[in-house]
This record gives C-alpha cells, sequence and structure tokens, in this order.
C-alpha cells in the first residue's frame, strides 16, 4: 500500500478484527481514525443499487465534486469496469479478503491523478456480505483536485490482501476476470 491513509485504515482494521476474518462494523470507531475519515467509505452490499455509499468522507466526495453518499459505487467506475468491480466487490464479501488498487483517474478536461482504493470486509451481525469499509486518495494532489471533479475511474495494478495481511500480487485485469474468488484468464489457443 502506498498512501498513508490506505495503511493506516488496514492496520487499525487489522486491530479491530482481534483474530476474526473481518470487524464488526460496531468495532469501527470514528475517533479512532480521525487522520484518514477524510479518505475513508463505507458501501451497502447490495449488488442491484450498484453498491450504495453509506457514508463518504470529505476528500472522497470531493473528488467527484459533491456529496456522493447514497449513490451507487459503481457507477463511478468506467462502463467497461464496472463487471470487473462487482467481481472484485463480491470476492472481498464472499471470500471475506481485501484489495488495493492502483487508479488512473482524470477529469473532463483531460487531467489526470493516480489514486489509491483499499477495499475490506466488515461484518454486520456477523454477516461479512453486508457492508465493505475502504478508501480512495490522490497519491499526488494536483492543482486542480476538488475544483474540477473525476469524470470516471478505472482499475489500474489490482493486488489481494491474504489472511495474513500480506499483499499478493494478482495479474492486470486486462485479460482477467473475477468469479467468486477465482481468477478466470481470458484466452486460449491461436494456433
Amino acid at each position: 500500500m502506498k498512501h498513508a491513509s490506505s495503511r493506516e485504515l488496514y492496520a487499525y482494521w487489522d486491530r479491530c478484527r482481534r483474530g476474526r476474518r473481518a470487524p464488526e462494523r460496531a468495532d469501527i470507531e470514528p475517533g479512532e481514525i480521525r487522520r484518514v475519515l477524510g479518505d475513508t467509505f463505507i458501501l451497502s452490499l447490495d449488488s442491484k443499487a450498484g453498491h450504495p455509499f453509506r457514508l463518504a468522507g470529505t476528500r472522497v466526495c470531493a473528488l467527484f465534486g459533491r456529496e456522493i453518499k447514497g449513490e451507487a459505487f459503481i457507477d463511478l467506475w468506467a462502463e467497461d469496469e464496472r463487471n470487473d468491480l462487482r467481481d472484485v466487490i463480491a470476492t472481498v464479501a464472499d471470500d471475506v479478503t481485501g484489495f488495493v488498487a492502483g487508479i488512473p483517474a482524470v477529469n473532463d478536461d483531460g487531467g489526470g491523478v493516480a489514486l489509491e482504493l483499499l477495499l475490506l470486509p466488515l461484518a454486520q451481525n456477523k454477516r461479512t456480505d453486508a457492508r465493505v469499509l475502504g478508501a480512495l486518495a490522490a497519491l499526488d494532489i494536483p492543482y486542480w483536485l476538488g475544483v474540477r471533479p473525476i469524470s470516471a475511474l478505472r482499475l489500474g495494478s489490482l493486488r489481494h490482501i491474504g489472511a495474513e495481511g500480506a499483499p499478493e500480487l494478482v495479474p492486470g485485469v486486462e485479460n482477467v476476470r473475477l468469479r467468486k474468488g477465482l481468477v478466470v484468464f481470458e484466452g486460449g489457443r491461436t494456433d
């Protein structure tokens, strides 16, 4: 993880789970992560609604130039990326595992910014298919950030955070689909 917010949120999440696969939503105390709250969000795991934001920090909202609470997380992504994101979120919930991703993003004027996305499972009444805790933060802050909203997100690098917390590399998503914790490589014989 490159961004300090991702590292701090992951360390806090890991402490809160106390040996469990994921901490309970009630275990998360916002005052304990006040330095990273602006980069933090919680998603509702509702695939039909596009995994809406239950809450979103001020810096996350500033990336898009508006309050995004209640909006579908999936709708922030480029059309051709949305199925991959649905698969990643399903894997977070089904396998109770985390992901960290590099996100290249642009505004409507073509200005680019590199973001880091962290997705972690969050239990709700012992169910891990109800919430996702995450962070979305700019690695470098361009002069226009917060003034010119990001138009659509794209997946860059994607790394699985295994049960022991060590990032495990997952191949680039160009020719890969994630299905219920399995990696499916597109391809076949060409001869």
